[in-house]
């Protein structure tokens, strides 16, 4: 089957189509997309996803088609600043508002030791999946004095607590992450460009994923 150029949410991706040019949906509603050639299989809602360039992609100039080009190492634009920890955090969204969770990992540089989570959080909107996953990951660093590496794909949440952003939803949760974030003076929260195949950002949005598609939980246990 072929594919067509299309948005999600504002990102681009790659649809599965018929031969005619329209969208094959399945159970649910769904659509199989991917965020690049060869990248990983996901589904998205029908009604969330809008043609943007209706020339069909055959299967072989799909996979011959050149991916994004990928971010720079993380740390390029950071190149003064050892962290003690680096984590990842991302969050997922089946429809906006929808069925949400949220990921994130942990890892402590000194000693390799890495840890994992994601949290199932009920019908919810990406963004709060997101602004969740920040503090999740945050909460499981005891020590509030640590350099601090955290990488997220989500411009809203750098936004809102870092650039004075005013939000007109979400300010309860909001006002939660800024405290957590005005704790810890050595922490940099670094933007990444989501599924551009960085390894951390694709696990936090596996983790958050499976957040949803389990209904399930798994906390992080603290750094002490």
């Amino acid at each position: 089957m072929p594919w067509l150029r299309a948005s999600l949410r504002g990102q681009a991706v790659y649809a599965r189509a018929n031969p005619q040019g329209e969208l094959v949906v399945h159970g649910e509603q769904r659509v199989e997309i991917r965020y690049q050639p060869g990248g990983k299989a996901y589904h998205a809602s029908a009604k969330n996803l809008v043609i943007s360039d209706p020339t069909l992609l055959t299967d072989e100039a799909f996979s011959s088609t050149a991916p994004p080009p990928r971010d720079p190492p993380q740390t390029a634009n950071l190149p003064d600043f050892k962290p003690d920890f680096v984590a990842y955090a991302d969050g997922a969204c089946s429809g906006n508002p929808g069925p949400a969770g949220s990921g994130f990992l942990v890892e402590h540089v000194a000693t390799g030791a890495r840890k994992e989570g994601f949290e199932f959080l009920g019908k919810a909107t990406n963004n709060i999946a997101e602004l969740t996953a920040i503090l999740r990951a945050l909460e499981s660093i005891a020590d509030v004095s640590a350099r601090v590496l955290l990488h997220t794909d989500s411009q809203y949440a750098i936004g809102v607590l870092q650039k004075a952003w005013k939000p007109k939803v979400n300010q309860a949760l909001i006002e939660r992450v800024r405290i957590e974030v005005k704790r810890r003076p050595n922490l940099i929260l670094n933007y990444v460009r989501g599924h551009a195949g960085n390894p951390g950002n694709e696990r936090a949005d596996e983790l958050a994923r499976t957040a949803v598609e389990t209904r399930g939980n798994q906390p992080l246990t603290v750094f002490e």
